[in-house]
């Protein structure tokens, strides 16, 4: 497949990069810093600003799927959004945060007492993205929020799916950025999850 790839100098973003690339597909590697993008084969790296909708448009235009993988408090989702539709790409995948996930029954995590303070702003931000996706009906998108835990680690091949529930085990709520990126891809190749939100943990 042909698929862009918007912030993939970032950790989520490299790891589905490399994911991408080792599966095969021709990547349109997306960031403000084109140099920080790992050269790896099927990977063309390009400068784009997540601000400018038709530069971006312009960018990801002629691909099979997009997928957005940058900081919530760095990007607007509406830009974001409307540079999706303008390209004539369908298929859009938000690379989607913890905060937004339920604990309980119309509880979401980030707001429980002991959600940390420093992660709230993003948090919000990630949870405003979905809620504007959810009245999105002209794009086949899919936001995937991993676990409370999102850190490097090793791609074991191992996790569970689940959808709006925040994923925990006696170890805690975690996910590797290579796991993740695993999901992600998959969900590229074999859409499961179209106009969703799913999760993956261990």
């Amino acid at each position: 497949m042909k698929i862009a790839l918007i912030g993939a100098s970032g950790q989520a973003g490299s790891r589905i990069l490399k994911e991408l690339s080792d599966r095969g597909h021709t990547i349109t590697a997306i960031a403000r810093n084109p140099d920080k993008i790992a050269k790896l084969p099927g990977v063309t790296a390009v400068k784009g600003d997540v601000f400018d909708k038709e530069g971006l448009a312009a960018l990801i235009k002629g691909h099979d799927a997009v997928v957005s993988s940058v900081h919530f408090t760095a990007s607007d989702p509406d830009t974001l959004i409307a540079a999706a539709r303008a390209s004539g790409v369908k298929r859009y995948l938000v690379v989607g945060g913890a905060g937004s996930l339920e604990v309980a029954p119309g509880k979401r995590l980030v707001d429980t007492p002991e959600f940390p303070a420093i992660y709230k702003a993003e948090a919000q931000k990630g949870g405003d993205f979905l809620d504007t996706l959810r009245t999105v009906g002209d794009l086949d998108w899919t936001f995937l929020s991993p676990s409370a835990l999102f850190t490097a680690g090793e791609r074991t091949g191992t996790f569970r799916l689940g959808k709006d529930t925040l994923l925990s085990s006696d170890k805690g709520s975690s996910i590797s950025f290579e796991d993740y990126a695993i999901v992600m891809a998959d969900e590229i190749e074999t859409p499961r999850h179209i106009r969703q939100r799913f999760t993956v943990g261990y």
